[in-house]
């Protein structure tokens, strides 16, 4: 068993004062909501205060345009009724509505008020949609990546999956657990590839690693395992392209004694926080290469042991922690952040990494991130 003290406590800064991110994106948002009304009243104002020569149709125009996406079917039929009713209005209190030129605005203004009412319901009708592909996505991910049971043979857990493309529920990056005889395993990777090549490697990554656990005995065994069914689906279906097949991960062992087993697929290494805040990266001395790669290299890897006490946290992650980069370039490094720093539980841990590489990217991450946290629970 090994496995050296990490590097000492560190004092992470405050967030700088002023308004937060959050807070200024609520203004802009009121901002734009508030758009079409203000355009409608800074037409008004225009016509009201300027020579007769002047118009202020464009105004108008964009106030019905501008209401479609922001608003529901109501709000944009009001506000094209309420800037077609402005024009008239004006010009008929100022005399002018038979003037051809009035006219012409008039009409202009309610072509527009009716354009607008038409994009509103196909947006409304498109947002239905990805709604709808939302909640199949979700349940995709469901189906691969299903939520771990929160507590395990005297194990807490914890999983999130953070997605870096927008609406995206799954990507290249997995992780699974399962009880088995010898205590409860663990899987974390990554998939090299993106797109639904991608989510067909985690597929048959994860479901060949639940099969594994029923009828290892050994880590190695189960990575072998992995090896084969990654082969065989190249093989058999061409359905993962070279690149898809390159999978990097870590299976680790949390054994009934009071240790950890781990096997290292050219993954980021995993990190032990102990009760008192000290941390250990689980570095192995024996790195293997990626699972897909297994043929270039001389095995599966020697699984390697660490204790892992009572009240201590294991974290494994994608690179997509480790890689998260702020505006200067600068890598978000885990074992450098959560060294001497003590947290609730798993989900606490979990919580607290996702919201500091979100305030690390700026909210610009670019490569999608699995986390996944377990506890031995202390003896009462």
């Amino acid at each position: 068993m090994h496995g050296g003290p990490g590097p000492g406590p560190t004092r992470l800064a405050s967030p700088p004062g002023g308004r937060t991110p959050s807070r200024r994106f609520s203004l802009a948002q009121g901002f734009v909501r508030a758009l079409p009304a203000l355009l409608i009243v800074a037409g008004v104002c225009y016509d009201i205060l300027t020579p007769p020569a002047n118009t202020a149709g464009p105004l108008f125009t964009a106030a019905a345009l501008v209401a479609a996406p922001l608003y529901s079917l109501r709000g944009t039929v009001l506000t094209g009724a309420a800037a077609v009713g402005s024009v008239v209005g004006i010009h008929f209190a100022i005399g002018r509505l038979q003037q051809t030129e009035e006219i012409t605005e008039a009409v202009t203004v309610f072509t527009a008020a009716v354009l607008s009412v038409l994009i509103n319901v196909l947006v409304r009708r498109n947002i239905a949609r990805l709604a709808s592909a939302r909640e199949i996505a979700g349940a995709a991910q469901r189906a691969v990546l299903p939520e771990p049971a929160a507590r395990i043979d005297g194990l807490d857990i914890a999983a999130r999956y953070e997605a870096a493309q927008a609406d995206a529920f799954i990507g290249g990056d997995l992780y699974a657990v399962q009880e088995c005889a010898q205590g409860v395993r663990l899987l974390v990777g990554d998939v090299r590839g993106k797109g639904m090549g991608a989510v067909a490697a985690v597929a048959v990554v994860v479901g060949a690693f639940r099969e594994a656990v029923e009828h290892e005995s050994r880590p190695e065994a189960v990575t072998r395992r992995l090896e084969r069914a990654l082969m065989r689906e190249r093989t058999l279906r061409g359905g993962l392209e070279e690149a898809e097949g390159f999978v990097t991960a870590v299976i680790a062992e949390i054994a009934h004694c009071g240790v950890v087993r781990i096997v290292n697929r050219g993954h980021p290494a995993p990190l032990l926080l102990l009760p008192d805040g000290t941390l250990r990266t689980l570095e192995t001395r024996e790195p293997a290469l990626p699972l897909g790669l297994g043929e270039l290299g001389d095995g599966p890897g020697r699984a390697e042991e660490w204790d892992f006490p009572p009240g201590a946290m294991l974290l494994l992650y994608t690179d997509g922690l480790s890689e998260a980069r702020d505006e200067h370039g600068e890598f978000y490094d885990p074992a450098v952040r959560l060294a001497g720093r003590v947290f609730a539980g798993p989900g606490a841990l979990l919580a607290t990494v996702t919201a500091e590489v979100t305030r690390h990217t700026g909210g610009r991450a670019v490569d999608d991130m699995a986390l996944l946290a377990v506890r031995r629970r202390a003896v009462p």
